[in-house]
Parts: C-alpha cells; structure tokens; sequence
C-alpha cells in the first residue's frame, strides 16, 4: 500500500501532486497499519513497474539508499538490508556442521545468495523465485549483487518453490525461506503454512538440515501479527525451534525470523564467532556471536505471546500482515 506523492511545497488544499506534476520534493508513503504510515523523501523514481505477480518499483531515497518495494511493501534498501539478510543467512549456516548445499525460497535480489556464497563450505545454491521479471530487474538495477549472481555455485531457477522442492530428489543442509511477508492476495502465503513445513520442506533436508524463514514484523505491537503464529507453526513440525530479531531501520519496526531443526541449536557466542572466522570470507557488519544472543533474547511481551501461542498457520486460518497484494486488487477491482 505504498504510495508515491510529489510537490512543490505549495501544495493544494492539503494534497500532494501525482507522478505526473513531478516537482521538487517528492515522498514514498508505506501505510503501516490502517491509523499509521511511514514516509520517507526521495531522489528520484528509479523505476515502477508490475508482473504477473506482483507491483514493483525501485526509488532513489534519501535516507536509506536504492528501495526495492513489492506491493506497496518495502522490501529491502540500500543502507541497511545488510543486518536483515545477515540475520537470515548466518546463523543457520553456522549452527550447521558442513552446509554445502543450500535452497533459497524466493530471494530474487539476490542479496541471500550473496551472503550465502561468502560460506567456504558452500558448493550449491539452488535460488528458486517465483517471479523472473523481479530477479532480472534486480541483475540490472542492483549493483551490489551482481558478483553473486555471476557465481558458478549459484543455480538459478524460475518456479514455485513448492512444485520446485517438490520435484527434486536431493536434500539439502539448509532451505532459506526469503519470500515476500504473507499479505492476502500475495503469491507466497501459502509457503507459511504447516502443511508445506511438514510435507515439502522437512522431508527435502538432510538429516540435522536447518530451515529458517523470515517471520515478519516482531516489534512489541506488531508481533502478533504473523510472527507469533509461523515460530508455533514450526513447533508442531521440528523438535528444536528458535526465533530472534532485530531493529531494520528502514522498516520501522524489529523484524523477526525462526530457526528450526530436529537437531539440538545450542552452540554460544564464542562457538559462532569461531566459525564465523574459519568460514565465512570477510567481516560481518551486524551479526557475530552477541549480537545472535541478544537477537535471541526477546523481550518479555514477545517472549509471553509466542509461549501462548496456539494458532496453527494454515491456508483457511492464515494471518496476514497489513496490506493487500496483486491477486487481491485485481479482484477487487
């Protein structure tokens, strides 16, 4: 539900002019919940566009960089996507042994599969998006991951990750779920559910495989809006489950994502941070050892809700963050 407004500083009886009066000062406005919204100034419109799945577009802003937007949502910006997609990849990969082949569900900017091809253990990445117009959009128009792109570990496939999972007969050590955040009518909802979990993920990692998702908003008020509901959907379906957090500035909000495994995930801030220097190429900017403690440690309101937590996501009962995605609208409409 973003929406791009464009004035001169004169505006007229309160209201911003469109795209089409482009003047001097120009604002991307993220309605965060129906009595909040989120703005922030722009450079320029780098690009808007729409697929068979999904609206996108690319701004310029000034606060956080290159804006990577789905469906009205911001998904990523260019100063700060490094503490959420360090936070996704990382820690599943160090708590597992050996992981030298991993499957990426969604991650079409590539910046997981950049983070994950920084593992020396690392031989295969399997990137299964659903969405071809969004990954070449970000080959052109995002820089920074252009390497990773161009890395012959890297596979690139063009599916449903389900149908995609599905049809392979090799496991992996780990599956990275980096999908858009379950809005209704979005194309990914249903990769949340306990019946994929259970039927399609599990059964496609290797023994001690490590699944993690991103799980959405996980602030004090917002938590409850899928995060609680997807950390106890995976404790019905693996036997060791962690979930941890963290501030991404140009999201307004704590984020939050899951662990899960059937092996124990026990190892301490010195263990990782071991790791972190025998495998990993280069120095993390956000998470070493510590910081995936406090990550790991949640407040007390958070801690209590997903304790209490009994909702099971499925397909009729899934919750969905604030918003409406493409499939919706063109219903709608």
């Amino acid at each position: 539900m973003g929406d791009i407004s464009c004035s001169n500083g004169n505006e007229v009886n309160g209201k911003a002019h469109s795209l089409a009066g482009y003047r001097k000062s120009c604002w991307y406005e993220e309605e965060i919940e129906e009595n909040l919204r989120w703005c922030f100034a722009l450079n320029s419109i780098l690009h808007t566009g729409a697929t068979q799945y999904q609206d996108i577009a690319l701004l310029d802003t000034k606060p956080f960089g290159k804006a990577l937007v789905i469906d009205g949502k911001l998904q990523s910006a260019e100063t700060d996507e490094f503490i959420y997609h360090e936070s996704l990849v990382h820690p599943a990969l160090l708590h597992h042994p050996n992981p030298e082949s991993i499957f990426i569900m969604g991650g079409g900017e590539g910046s997981t599969a950049r983070e994950i091809l920084r593992h020396k253990t690392v031989q295969k990445v399997v990137m299964c998006d659903i969405d071809e117009e969004v990954v070449d959009f970000c080959k052109s128009y995002l820089e920074v991951n252009r390497e990773a792109f161009c890395d012959p570990r890297l596979e690139l496939v063009i599916n449903d990750a389900r149908v995609e999972l599905q049809s392979r007969e090799e496991c992996f050590e780990v599956i990275i779920g980096d999908l858009a955040d379950p809005i209704e009518g979005g194309p990914c909802y249903q990769l949340y559910t306990k019946s994929f979990y259970e039927s399609t993920v599990k059964p496609r990692l290797t023994t001690g495989g490590i699944f993690v998702t991103q799980a959405g908003p996980a602030g004090a008020f917002t938590h409850t809006e899928v995060f609680s509901c997807i950390y106890n959907t995976l404790r019905q379906v693996f036997k060791h489950v962690v979930a941890y957090s963290a501030h991404i500035p140009s999201f307004a909000d704590i984020w939050g994502w899951v662990l899960a495994s059937d092996s124990p995930i026990l190892l301490n801030a010195e263990e990782l941070d071991l790791r972190m220097k025998q495998r990993i190429k280069g120095e993390n900017r956000y998470i070493d050892g510590k910081t995936f403690s406090s990550a790991s440690t949640l407040s007390k309101v958070v801690r209590t809700s997903l304790d209490n937590e009994t909702q099971v996501y499925t397909e009729g009962t899934a919750r969905f963050i604030y918003g409406h995605g493409t499939a919706l609208k063109q219903d709608q409409g």
